[in-house]
């Protein structure tokens, strides 16, 4: 739990020469200064991804009524976003944002939002087929990012999908 700890704090040094209060920078000192301990902020996540679960799942069960593209929109792209911010709890809203912005994470995150406005648009409009297709590249770019904070499983994925395919 101290190595999770310190890997979602920021304490954990890059470069063996710089300290752990250099290294974490601004970052790590709110971490280290911030009111919530850490068992808080586990639970906090805990809450909040399950709350973006559950939101999302309502939002599933919305889409097969006759009108609730919208209310499934709201609840499936709530959720998402809930299932997201939750991190922030662990790392911080600004070590969370800079973090998904990453170059690693760069493409996966401008999917992942860019399919969240489209699927509001399309649900607005009331095209079941194209919220249903946002919905799903939505869901791949949220796992795509998702997976890029555990080493190597990107790679392992990838690996993966061409034995499948070959």
């Amino acid at each position: 739990m101290d190595k999770l700890k310190k890997v979602f704090s920021g304490s954990e040094a890059n470069n063996a020469d710089t300290s752990d209060a250099e290294s974490g920078g601004i970052i790590s000192q709110f971490v280290d200064t911030s009111t919530l301990s850490w068992s808080t902020r586990v639970k906090g996540f805990v809450i909040c991804f399950v709350a973006g679960v559950v939101c999302s799942m309502l939002g599933c069960a919305f889409f097969w009524l006759k009108h609730g593209i919208v209310i499934f929109c709201i609840f499936y792209t709530l959720g998402n976003i809930v299932a997201l911010m939750s991190t922030c709890f662990l790392m911080g809203p600004m070590r969370q944002l800079k973090n998904m912005f990453a170059k690693t994470r760069m493409v996966a995150t401008v999917v992942m939002l860019l399919s969240i406005l489209l699927t509001i648009v399309a649900a607005i409009l009331d095209w079941k087929a194209l919220v249903l297709l946002f919905c799903i590249i939505e869901f791949l770019a949220m796992t795509w990012y998702s997976i890029s904070y555990i080493p190597y499983a990107r790679d392992a994925c990838i690996k993966w999908f061409e034995s499948c395919l070959g």
